[in-house]
């Protein structure tokens, strides 16, 4: 359903804008308690934040980690779904969190998708048709000095066309 919104509202709405307002919108993100608060035109960064709110504390006063960890699951497999167009596949695999020290703050967290990285990645999915890249994101502090956790995403990519082969010959 969101892919088909999605390509639809790309007709008369840039991709930044739609994904902003879609994932803030969105009932299953904003359960997280994140709001997008920047994308830049290119897709290739992303800003939240992840207030400190009566919705969220645990029962030691911080954030709570599923809070933290539900507002940075769904952005770098959706960011790499744009950056890297509909000539790939992109699947979250597997994910890691490891707490640093108790969120007691507004944090923050921006996801970063460099040119040398999507090159890598279409290189390497080209080379062998399918690869997996890890991406390390931290939520921080606003000036990004202090590192409340670090979130590992390790995420699959694949060539569509040998993604289609490999479903095929599985399901015979």
């Amino acid at each position: 359903m969101y892919q088909q919104l999605s390509k639809w509202a790309q007709k008369i709405i840039k991709p930044a804008i739609f994904l902003k307002f879609g994932f803030n919108l969105s009932p299953m993100y904003r359960r997280s308690t994140a709001r997008i608060e920047y994308i830049s035109e290119d897709l290739k960064t992303f800003k939240i934040k992840i207030p400190h709110s009566y919705k969220n504390k645990n029962y030691v006063g911080s954030i709570f980690g599923g809070s933290l960890f539900s507002a940075v699951d769904p952005i770098p497999m959706t960011q790499l779904l744009y950056l890297l167009k509909d000539e790939y596949i992109v699947w979250d695999k597997s994910a890691q969190i490891r707490f640093k020290r108790p969120a007691r703050e507004n944090v923050y967290a921006t996801f970063e998708f460099t040119d040398h990285e999507i090159q890598h990645i279409i290189e390497k999915v080209t080379e062998l048709k399918e690869y997996e890249y890890e991406k390390l994101t931290q939520i921080t502090n606003k000036k990004g000095d202090v590192v409340y956790c670090e979130v590992t995403k390790l995420l699959y990519i694949a060539d569509k066309d040998f993604y289609k082969e490999k479903l095929a010959s599985r399901n015979k």
